[in-house]
């Protein structure tokens, strides 16, 4: 029987996502950074795509049975301090993992993950509005991109009054923290937005220029780190902080996986003093 007193366990982190056989997102990019974090990792696989940074060739959803008993299995005796979910691709899926989620009562970290970076659809129609009502109102933390923000909300979002506003907004209709990543908007900082507590806050690093499509599974490798520092056990704010320097060091410290192909990978050196937590007045 598993002993439910998880402090003495090493900490272990579950993924519920796609596979990507790049290795740059999904499943991936979860399992090499709860590794680099010290994070004992465990996956449920929902769907496995053929992709390479530049582009999705092909998507195979496992069947919502499937990705239960995936769940079940790791749960039936390995103590897991937090789980994330990405790439639900199906509603079934959706709903499966929503059931686990409320069964195992697990602690979520939902990245609603719908349109890769190159553009291909991650999430079937039918699915967003099952997230939206079975999956996020469970979730501790939801880490939407800027385009995975503006579908839930149903508009757009130009400017930073726009993202601060659209954080606070989705915190407010889910009932938990928001991580709004902003590493699709442009400048000299990356500035993601986080609403908790009715209090919202900027989290930013500098903006670098890196080769085309080192950023593949930046979104992943945030949300992963998130779900990391959590397990460990952080503060909040600290475990912010951490995810955001984990995900500048895997750019700035990058690794050329092909001609003229760069990828992110877990850094050597730590970022955390590029990184800044303020609360918006």
């Amino acid at each position: 029987m598993k002993n439910n007193d998880k402090s003495q366990f090493y900490p272990v982190a579950l993924t519920i996502a796609g596979s990507d056989s790049g290795g740059g997102a999904g499943i991936a990019a979860d399992l090499r950074t709860f590794n680099a974090l010290g994070v004992y990792g465990c996956c449920a696989v929902t769907a496995v795509t053929a992709q390479n940074p530049a582009a999705v060739r092909r998507i195979d959803a496992l069947a919502a049975a499937s990705v239960t008993a995936q769940i079940n299995a790791v749960m039936e005796n390995i103590a897991v301090t937090c789980c994330k979910t990405g790439m639900l691709f199906t509603a079934e899926n959706v709903l499966a993992v929503a059931a686990a989620v409320k069964e195992h009562k697990l602690k979520l970290i939902c990245d609603p993950v719908m349109v890769s970076t190159s553009g291909s659809k991650l999430l079937q129609n039918d699915a967003i509005e099952v997230i939206k009502s079975q999956l996020l109102p469970q979730a501790a933390w939801i880490t939407p991109n800027i385009p995975e923000a503006e579908l839930l909300l149903g508009r757009k979002i130009i400017s930073d009054q726009d993202a601060g506003d659209a954080a606070g907004e989705l915190a407010n209709r889910f009932g938990c923290a928001v991580l709004l990543k902003g590493g699709h908007a442009s400048g000299p900082q990356s500035c993601d937005f986080v609403a908790r507590e009715n209090k919202l806050y900027t989290l930013t690093s500098p903006r670098l220029d890196v080769p085309k499509l080192t950023g593949h599974g930046t979104g992943c490798t945030l949300s992963a780190a998130l779900t990391a520092a959590l397990a460990l056990g952080l503060p909040w704010k600290r475990a912010l902080c951490e995810s955001k320097a984990f995900v500048f060091g895997s750019l700035s410290q990058s690794v050329e996986i092909g001609k003229k192909i760069h990828a992110m990978y877990p850094p050597v050196e730590d970022s955390i003093g590029m990184v800044k937590l303020a609360e918006v007045e």
